[in-house]
């Protein structure tokens, strides 16, 4: 159908194919059509022979990719259950002033006589600090010292953790004995002890409860590392290093760098200068070790270090660096002291134990201790020691000073007189008191109403004893004097006119009036009672002595006068009219007696311990055997006891009472009584018998013994 001839329009089916090739042209001029691009027939391509090595290298070319696959996966896994548990710690965990204070037992701080402070025991802790608060110097020695990427990590350092596995394998330890790697944040969470709590029913101690959160297993290391990315979501970095620096152990009993920068510089810690602060974050890696009231030098030499490592981290600069070294920190006056070790201990064993050795809270103890007194003691008995007892000497001493109230003013308990918690022979030692138990038969025969004047029979004499052969005893020096009066025996220690006297006046007594003075021992029942042989401690021994100078009434030794909380003005315990108890003789036969002891000193064993222009009262006492030494005597306004022996009871060689320990006695109360006036004895002066043989041969005169007496009298006023 040709139609009207016009052309027509493409068909939708010609567009969706190519088009036919024209046919020729009339004009006989023809074009070869074009070959259409023939098309290549896709050909596989030929794996490459593997050879020898491909083979070989094949399985652990599998081998990686197994790995990776699995590796890859397990990281995603342990990666969601590290978050998932940091997640969990994060949202457990309290506000930071909830942790600042983690001890789980108080402190008593201890002040002397005037209110100075002079020992610590238990946990202290000096009060909240913060990061902010603190010196920045000692804020950048303990990241200097302890973490230096502490601000660049999330809880964890891998750098430092590899470190410190590489340190200890060279060294020949465990990878986890010895440097651990820790951040501060993982010491912190190590004090929080993960964030268990103590628990008494599960831990014995509370020493058990931290050296269980001291474990360095591997799965221990696994959840701190845990619980420290939960600390980081839950604190910035400021609050965990202000619980770092209130939970942190700095040695002599400091929590936090609070208590520490008081314990040994008396400061704040933020006061501290560039030489404090790098002596108190030298503590941290051994702070029993290195703490400066243990090893002055050492510190010091610990905290050189950490100043070149504050200098090398641009915490310091090379000037600050160098005043810090030549003025290393040194310790305040009151904890270079380090005096009255033994007598603290004794006030924490006497004191009530829910305010001292077992106390949750804080508590402040006012006590009797002079530091003037204790030095002064410490110091005689280290004199004595170095230049009158041969070196070597294994030896000991002990010393009480005390007023006639039984107030305690100083106590030396052994020869290491900077001792914590050592043996103390001035309170635990039971030894036997030789003679100088004898004042208190003289007491017990005065108290009847007999004169010092009265004779006693000092010759030998035998005392049956019961199923056994007589006992024979001698004096020391094994003569025998015939009658002699009371005082003389005293004065010159005689044995055998003190067991008669004793004898006389009746045992029962003689232990009656020791007892009633603080002598309570188990005291012998049979004559030998009189020379000694009973147990005691120097401390009872000295405020026995303490009976007679106040007069006749008992006395029991002290050293605590008021307890309260700390921060609380108001006392739970006030202790100011503690020791004076009930009389046990007359006040008369107390001041007769004091006299008598007075000759001791002027003219009998005891004349070692004379001081001039000073009234002194005083017994010695030697034990059979030699095996202990005592020397107490009283001043008008002290009573000091000295003993001397070994520990386990040996001879001693050569040492009598009224040899070495008066010489220590005369060194301690020479250093005591310096500069101050003389305080005279309250003694009474008896009257001498007059004989009337002696009357009649000289006129009916006085005897001028007679006469010195009664002008003494009259001129002291003790009549």
């Amino acid at each position: 159908m040709s139609g009207n001839g016009r052309k027509r329009p493409p068909l939708v089916a010609d567009k969706r194919y190519t088009a036919k090739p024209a046919a020729k042209k009339a004009t006989g001029q023809s074009k070869k059509p074009a070959k259409p691009a023939a098309r290549r027939k896709a050909v596989p391509k030929r794996a490459k022979p593997r050879g020898v090595i491909g083979w070989i290298l094949a399985p652990f070319r599998w081998m990686i990719r197994l790995i990776w696959a699995l590796s890859w996966r397990v990281g995603l896994v342990t990666g969601l259950i590290i978050g998932g548990f940091s997640l969990y710690f994060a949202s457990q965990l309290p506000d930071v002033s909830e942790l600042i204070d983690g001890r789980t037992r108080g402190s008593v701080t201890m002040t002397d006589v005037s209110g100075s402070v002079f020992a610590w025991r238990g946990d202290q802790f000096g009060g909240m600090v913060t990061a902010e608060t603190v010196s920045p110097y000692l804020h950048n020695a303990v990241v200097a010292t302890e973490d230096k990427r502490f601000y660049r990590h999330f809880g964890i350092s891998p750098r430092g953790i590899a470190s410190a596995v590489r340190i200890n394998l060279r060294e020949g330890r465990g990878p986890l004995s010895g440097n651990g790697g820790s951040t501060i944040t993982q010491q912190t969470a190590k004090l929080l002890c993960l964030g268990v709590p103590f628990d008494p029913a599960v831990w014995e101690s509370e020493r058990a409860y931290e050296a269980d959160c001291r474990q360095s297993s591997l799965w221990r290391k696994a959840r701190e590392a845990v619980f420290s990315v939960g600390m980081e979501i839950k604190y910035t970095k400021e609050e965990i290093l202000t619980i770092y620096l209130n939970r942190a152990y700095l040695g002599a009993g400091s929590r936090g760098f609070e208590a520490a920068a008081q314990r040994y510089f008396g400061i704040s810690a933020a006061e501290v200068n560039p030489a404090q602060a790098a002596m108190l974050a030298g503590l941290l890696t051994a702070p029993s070790a290195n703490a400066p009231t243990r090893n002055l030098q050492r510190a010091q030499d610990r905290a050189s270090v950490v100043i070149g490592l504050m200098e090398d981290q641009d915490y310091l600069t090379a000037e600050q660096a160098r005043n810090a070294r030549l003025n290393p920190a040194t310790l305040s006056d009151a904890a270079r002291a380090s005096s009255g070790g033994f007598f603290a201990d004794w006030v924490m064993d006497s004191g009530p134990e829910f305010f001292t050795r077992n106390t949750t809270e804080d508590v402040i103890i006012r006590t009797t201790l002079d530091q003037r007194i204790q030095t002064a003691a410490e110091e005689a008995l280290l004199q004595v020691f170095e230049n009158e007892v041969r070196e070597g000497s294994e030896a000991q001493a002990a010393i009480v000073v005390m007023s006639a109230d039984g107030a305690v003013r100083a106590m030396v308990g052994g020869r290491n007189i900077s001792a914590t918690g050592a043996f103390n022979r001035a309170t635990q030692a039971l030894r036997q008191t030789g003679s100088a138990f004898k004042p208190f038969i003289y007491a017990a025969a005065l108290d009847l109403g007999m004169s010092p004047y009265d004779m006693i029979d000092d010759a030998p004499t035998c005392w049956q004893r019961r199923g056994s052969p007589n006992w024979c005893p001698e004096n020391y020096d094994r003569e025998f004097l015939g009658p002699v009066t009371m005082v003389d025996a005293l004065a010159t220690s005689r044995n055998i006119p003190a067991i008669v006297l004793s004898e006389e006046v009746g045992r029962e007594l003689v232990r009656n009036v020791a007892a009633g003075f603080g002598i309570e021992g188990d005291l012998a029942a049979g004559p030998a009672l009189a020379l000694g042989v009973s147990e005691s401690t120097l401390l009872d021994m000295t405020g026995a002595f303490a009976g007679i100078l106040n007069g006749g009434s008992a006395v029991t030794p002290y050293g605590l006068t008021e307890l309260r909380f700390m921060g609380d003005d108001t006392p739970l315990m006030d202790a100011q009219d503690a020791g004076i108890g009930e009389r046990i003789i007359r006040q008369e036969a107390a001041r007769q007696l004091t006299w008598m002891m007075t000759k001791v000193v002027e003219e009998g064993t005891g004349t070692r311990a004379r001081i001039d222009g000073w009234q002194i009262a005083a017994k010695t006492g030697t034990t059979q055997g030699s095996r202990d030494a005592w020397f107490i005597g009283f001043t008008g306004d002290y009573v000091t006891g000295v003993w001397m022996g070994y520990d386990d009871n040996r001879r001693l060689t050569g040492v009598t009472g009224g040899g070495l320990p008066a010489t220590i006695w005369r060194e301690t109360m020479q250093r005591v009584l310096s500069g101050q006036q003389p305080t005279p004895l309250p003694m009474s002066i008896p009257q001498r018998p007059f004989a009337t043989g002696v009357l009649e041969s000289q006129g009916g005169e006085a005897p001028a013994q007679d006469i010195l007496n009664l002008l003494d009298s009259i001129l002291t006023g003790t009549n």
